[in-house]
């Protein structure tokens, strides 16, 4: 069966970072258990190793699945309401329509054939087990593996649980003993922290007993392979026996084995040094990964001076408590999940937790403002990559400050400079869902509000959800208005002409448009306030322009337009005045530079994920193509964007402006190669995933079909 349009079928599981060791029948029992049932949900204790087994599982299994196996780490999410939007953005999809992000789910998936794999959630099992529900039922070929604490209690559900190794009892042969999987486990990990360790006669009961001590959880075990550093194994079991003594008369109402990796887990945060453990605990407000900054910014002062702030970083990661990976040439650290959630407990200890997530919130405050401010130079791409690396941490921020009393209005804030992530890099559902929190608890009018409204208005419009775009800018106006900012109120009239023309009411567009353009020609500061201000507004004008029979006017507005964005290094509004170009060039007849402007608008494109700007330059060239005689290849581009289109949002906006000239494209290429031929090249066109349609379309050979 064919993938459709829009579909990466590989998937997106990691890599392993470290070796899998062992539980062979628990791998085979688990994947005949996906094979016969779509819902699976493995279960067991925290540090047990239910993401390990069933990510092992899945990998095994991707043959199975044409569409790909998907991972979705639900650990950091704190937002129900998100639980959908965390799924179709880890399938690679973008939304941009005004559907509920369940309903543009479950059709997306509908007709494929695919293993979706939902890690960590037991906070979460409502919004997980609606959302599965409804997978299940619609979309047939699609199956779920879920980890959690906690059965999702979904229809048709099967639990799986991991259970702790059995460690071989006492006197049990040295081979056997050798042979097991928690001494393997502590061979391989120790191994790594001292090169030559092996487990043979002299201390295979010695490590048996540590790996009984654990109860055979394999994190606890980890935890104290790592030791080796600097302990022998006598010294660790040792150390075990004393730490567990001491733990014996704490809650009787964990279970046993809760109480065991919890000891591990505190015993190795006793190993630590008491500024190591300070920032252990400080650390544990990051979502997701970090870089060395914002730790810096975070987590230092005089009790953990920036100048140690290295080496106490490489002090966790030697003690196995962070984990370190190197990315695009970065250096990013990670907690586990049991280790953030023990470091969170202890910060809350201290009295810190609310400091500590306003530092991090002020951080990425700062960084949100940075961005916004370097979005229209020579780096966008690079802050493009940066603020899709830190979306889990900006999530994070957002939720802290809308779930304190007295903190939303920073949230507004940081919702209006993140727009351009909202806008170019592919997340308008969530900047809208946020945006709709911070605005309902703000309901005083301010400059950070009409920023809000006015970037609210923008994400409407490109969902084409016209009347939501319009309440916003007259929201926007009347609070502008109310409170002296005049800039909020030009904005809200240039969202008024985008609705305009999207709308097609082509001499209300060119008023307000260009109302909006005097302004921020003559206003001070106009430099700062390119985008999303001056550059949209100059093209959209010139596409009000072409659209009223007025090419010859476009033209010279979109060259200054593609003047300023190069000398600024601007790369992402200069990819729509190209398409802008594109079109002007059509209607005045010049076929091949308007089919040159459209391939270099793709080819920008390409560099961010602008699904909405992509198939607007596909739909552009199916045009060209049919101006320069290739019906067929028009009619597989047109087949390209439409199914791009309904995959990813409302086609075309809805808007008149492009619906009409697409219908009589589609036309004439009826005209040209007859119904049957029309309907065979577009359908070839409709199978292709949105990447293979910008090749095809910016020039790469016809696709076989």
């Amino acid at each position: 069966m064919e993938a459709p349009a829009g579909w990466r079928r590989q998937g997106n599981l990691p890599a392993e970072l470290t070796s899998f060791v062992g539980r062979a029948p628990v791998l085979s029992s688990l994947t005949r258990l996906i094979r016969e049932h779509r819902m699976v949900t493995v279960t067991g204790i925290g540090g047990v190793g239910k993401t390990r087994v069933a990510l092992r599982a899945a990998a095994s299994m991707g043959e199975e699945f044409p569409d790909g196996v998907w991972l979705v780490n639900l650990s950091r999410l704190q937002d129900p309401a998100l639980v959908a939007h965390a799924m179709i953005e880890e399938l690679g999809l973008v939304d941009s329509s005004p559907r509920t992000e369940a309903e543009f789910l479950v059709e997306s998936l509908a007709g494929k054939r695919m293993l979706l794999v939902l890690d960590t959630c037991e906070h979460l099992v409502a919004a997980c087990a609606s959302i599965v529900d409804r997978l299940l039922r619609s979309a047939p070929g699609v199956s779920v593996l879920a980890t959690s604490r906690q059965h999702l209690n979904v229809p048709g559900e099967h639990a799986f649980v991991v259970s702790p190794w059995d460690v071989p009892p006492p006197g049990a042969p040295l081979e056997e003993l050798i042979g097991s999987d928690p001494l393997r486990l502590f061979a391989e990990r120790a191994a790594s922290v001292s090169p030559g360790f092996t487990v043979d006669a002299s201390n295979a009961e010695t490590v048996a007993d540590i790996c009984r001590r654990v109860d055979g959880i394999p994190l606890a075990i980890e935890l104290a392979a790592v030791r080796l550093r600097v302990l022998s194994v006598e010294q660790i079991r040792t150390l075990l026996g004393d730490r567990f003594a001491v733990l014996s008369g704490g809650s009787r109402t964990s279970l046993p084995r809760h109480q065991t990796l919890r000891g591990a887990v505190g015993w190795s945060h006793e190993q630590c040094e008491p500024t190591e453990r300070l920032l252990w605990a400080r650390l544990a407000v990051f979502a997701g990964d970090f870089d060395l900054e914002a730790a810096a910014q975070v987590c230092c002062d005089h009790q953990v001076p920036p100048g140690e702030l290295l080496d106490l970083l490489t002090g966790l990661v030697e003690k196995s408590v962070l984990l370190s990976e190197e990315r695009a040439g970065e250096r990013r650290y990670r907690l586990l999940d049991t280790l953030r959630d023990y470091g969170a407990e202890w910060l809350g200890q201290l009295g810190e937790t609310d400091a500590m997530h306003r530092r991090h919130r002020d951080h990425y405050m700062r960084l949100a403002k940075q961005a916004e401010e370097a979005w229209s130079g020579p780096d966008q791409i690079i802050w493009f990559a940066r603020m899709r690396r830190e979306h889990a941490n900006l999530r994070a921020s957002l939720d802290f400050s809308l779930n304190t009393p007295g903190e939303e209005k920073h949230a507004l804030d940081m919702l209006a400079a993140l727009w351009f992530l909202w806008m170019a890099c592919g997340l308008p559902k969530e900047g809208r869902h946020y945006l709709d929190r911070a605005l309902n608890a703000c309901r005083q009018p301010s400059p950070e509000r009409c920023k809000a409204l006015w970037v609210s208005s923008y994400l409407a419009s490109a969902q084409g959800d016209f009347e939501a775009a319009i309440d916003a800018a007259d929201e926007c106006t009347a609070d502008g208005v109310q409170i002296g900012d005049a800039s909020a109120v030009v904005f809200a009239t240039k969202m008024r002409g985008t609705v305009a023309f999207l709308q097609n009411d082509l001499p209300r567009a060119s008023a307000y448009l260009g109302a909006a353009i005097e302004f921020h020609g003559t206003s001070p500061g106009t430099e700062r306030k390119l985008n999303p201000g001056l550059l949209p507004a100059i093209v959209e004008l010139a596409l009000v322009l072409t659209a009223r029979d007025e090419p010859q006017e476009a033209v010279p507005l979109l060259r200054d337009c593609l003047s300023l964005c190069e000398d600024r290094g601007e790369l992402w509004l200069r990819s729509y005045a190209r398409y802008a170009l594109a079109l002007a060039q059509r209607a005045l007849g010049d076929v091949e530079g308007a089919a040159h402007n459209a391939r270099e608008s793709l080819r920008i494109k390409r560099r961010f994920h602008d699904v909405v700007g992509s198939v607007l330059g596909i739909e552009a060239l199916a045009w060209l193509s049919l101006e320069e005689g290739d019906a067929d290849r028009a009619s597989r581009l047109l087949g390209a964007a439409q199914a791009n289109w309904q995959t990813f949002g409302l086609p075309l906006f809805g808007s008149p402006f492009f619906t009409q000239e697409h219908g009589t494209v589609e036309n004439k290429c009826r005209d040209s190669l007859g119904d049957q031929g029309y309907e065979h090249a577009f359908s070839e066109g409709s199978k292709l995933a949105l990447d293979d349609a910008i090749t095809y379309a910016t020039g790469e050979p016809q696709p076989a079909g």
